[in-house]
């Protein structure tokens, strides 16, 4: 079996898409008018905070729940009638496993039961389970699994079909680093078919090595949207470097206390190590003409990581929805799903 590649509609389109649950009595705003397109062959990560709205987004994608208002449509269609045709799969945290079958029992199971003889075929179910890395669990039960061959095995159930889109909400939770390095691995081979990829993570290393682009999150909106290098160009977060000349980390620190005090550098962090000191703050030009003054040399200045630009722009978007009158609950009470 080959994979499709479509260039036809948006792999995943989101307009106006506003989710809420609850009764008349209590509101909760869980999805708050988002916009968002993905193109076919498109590596997109989804980024925020707990709360965002990301699980829920995804969960409308994959039609597991409809949205409140607007539309979302993969490939064209309602994202039900896209899932019923192979075409939309998804790897989850958690669930969907029978501890009593082995691995191989549980692919083969699960390919019988979409009612092809190709996707059915030895060969075919083979080949998956190759492209996971579990052809050597084939005779282990799921029970005896770790985490990270259980996230394997769903990797296999998800591309049996061969779906043109392929979401992952927080595939590699609760793995340890080898594990997480290994189902990377081979979602990385499956990728550079071209396959549409969508997902939710929480380490954010995963975003920047893996994804071509980050949508950003919060308060059930896109904040940010756009490759790593631009989302940290949109962050005021910087990062001096500099060795100090002897005996002057004391008038150092002074001065970057002083100037956290009466200029827009916002100071956030002084870590000293040896003679070097590291700054993070908002106005790297003001810090580095103080430090230059104090005799400091061999400075450095860097944009923001991605962790800090996580930080810096969630932290203006809950900002703006604090002053926004119409929002109508906090983020933070997103239910799980």
């Amino acid at each position: 079996m080959t994979t499709s590649l479509l260039t036809g509609p948006a792999a995943v389109d989101l307009r106006e898409v506003r989710k809420t649950f609850g009764t008349s009595d209590r509101t909760v705003v869980a999805v708050d008018g988002l916009d968002l397109r993905i193109d076919p062959g498109e590596v997109v990560a989804v980024l925020g905070p707990n709360g965002a709205g990301k699980t829920t987004t995804l969960d409308m994608v994959l039609g597991l729940t409809s949205p409140s208002s607007g539309t979302v449509r993969t490939f064209g269609q309602d994202p039900r009638a896209s899932v019923a045709a192979g075409r939309v799969s998804a790897v989850l945290q958690s669930g969907g496993l029978l501890d009593d079958l082995t691995v191989g029992e549980t692919v083969r199971l699960v390919a019988s039961l979409y009612g092809s003889r190709e996707i059915a075929s030895r060969a075919h179910v083979g080949q998956v389970m190759d492209r996971a890395g579990i052809t050597h669990l084939a005779r282990r039960r799921v029970s005896k699994c770790s985490g990270g061959e259980q996230q394997r095995l769903r990797f296999a159930l998800a591309l049996l079909p061969e779906p043109d889109l392929l979401v992952l909400d927080e595939p590699t939770a609760g793995m340890d680093v080898s594990a997480r390095q290994e189902f990377w691995a081979a979602m990385h081979a499956d990728a550079d078919g071209g396959r549409t990829v969508v997902f939710a993570t929480h380490y954010l290393h995963e975003a920047e090595e893996f994804a071509r682009r980050v949508v950003l999150v919060d308060g059930g909106r896109v904040v940010a949207d756009g490759t790593t290098a631009e989302l940290r160009a949109r962050s005021s977060a910087r990062t001096v470097s500099a060795d100090l000349a002897p005996d002057t980390e004391t008038d150092a620190r002074a001065t970057l206390h002083a100037l956290s005090g009466v200029q827009a550098v916002q100071v956030s962090g002084v870590e000293p190590t040896g003679q070097r000191i590291t700054v993070r703050c908002t106005d790297s030009d003001a810090v580095a003409r103080a430090l230059l003054h104090l005799g400091a040399h061999d400075l450095e200045i860097a944009r923001a990581s991605l962790d800090q630009t996580f930080l810096d722009l969630t932290h203006r978007a809950t900002d703006a929805t604090a002053r926004d009158t119409t929002t109508d609950i906090t983020p933070e009470m997103e239910p799980t799903r």
